[in-house]
């Protein structure tokens, strides 16, 4: 008897393996067969690289990444970024507007207006290769704004006093619980008028403009497709299609391969956009308007 168990015990020992780990294997099988690839094609590496910047740019830690790691990508010979946002805070569109720049010096990079692309999502795609517009899309508003409300009177009206205790003439600046001062007004300006500079003086330096003109592509002007064409804010009009055939062009491969974005990513993606909106609701700061 104890011959014959010796004999079976490997099976047995399999057979028991099963019985406990069942679910488990069970789980596996379920993820191989949900990501496993579906053809040869899906185990090439894609060679073009498409990238999303949509809503109000307030967090850009991943957009910037992706386009760091594309542009490092040796697989990756073109990138596309696809912009469809009103702008939002000076710093976080200047990091994207800096990692395009990085990326271009790789390989070459488009960016597709495919709805809105108007002041900081405007600023960040500036020093692409080219940048092609949507027939609709609306283009511009290259300003900077910043604004706060004055509550004093409602606060008067419910009986709500503000107190508080600073060192430094501006240091209330902004503050909503009463009508800003012409000083303040003044020491406001000076932030807002010198980053208007700095906006102006990037886009007239990365599209081939006269700063000194700058109030014919400037000035928050908002323009058609067309209408920004004129004046050298977008170099080109198209559809998605367009977009990317160019970006296949300009990379010179024979096969293009595009990446294809992950669902759960993007519903992430979404909901921390919605979430940077709450936030920015809350606390207002200078913004590419």
């Amino acid at each position: 008897m104890q011959f014959i168990k010796n004999i079976f015990s490997p099976i047995l020992a399999v057979m028991k393996f099963i019985q406990e780990h069942f679910k488990a294997m069970l789980f596996l099988l379920l993820l191989f067969l949900l990501f496993a690839p579906q053809s040869e094609e899906d185990l090439k590496p894609n060679n073009l690289e498409e990238i999303h910047l949509t809503g109000p740019i307030m967090e850009v830690s991943e957009v910037v990444k992706q386009i760091d790691e594309a542009a490092s990508n040796t697989f990756v010979k073109g990138i596309l970024l696809n912009v469809d946002s009103p702008g939002g805070a000076v710093a976080p569109s200047i990091e994207v507007a800096y990692a395009i720049k990085r990326a271009k010096e790789q390989k070459p990079v488009v960016v597709y207006a495919s709805g809105t692309i108007a002041s900081g999502s405007y600023y960040a795609s500036i020093w692409a290769n080219e940048i092609i517009a949507n027939p609709g899309s609306m283009v511009g508003s290259i300003g900077v704004i910043m604004q706060g409300a004055d509550v004093s009177a409602l606060m008067q009206k419910i009986g709500i006093k503000s107190q508080s205790v600073q060192a430094g003439k501006y240091k209330k600046v902004g503050a909503t619980d009463r009508e800003w001062t012409e000083y303040e007004k003044n020491e406001l300006n000076k932030v807002i008028q010198g980053t208007y500079d700095l906006f102006t003086a990037d886009v007239a330096s990365a599209r081939g403009l006269d700063i000194n003109k700058r109030d014919n592509f400037a000035n928050a002007h908002i323009f058609t497709a067309h209408q920004a064409k004129d004046v050298g804010l977008v170099d080109s009009i198209g559809v998605a299609y367009d977009a990317k055939k160019r970006v296949v062009e300009l990379s010179g491969v024979s096969e293009p391969l595009w990446n294809e974005e992950d669902k759960f990513d993007k519903l992430m993606k979404k909901l921390s956009a919605q979430t940077a909106v709450t936030l920015h609701t809350y606390f207002p700061e200078l913004v590419l308007k």
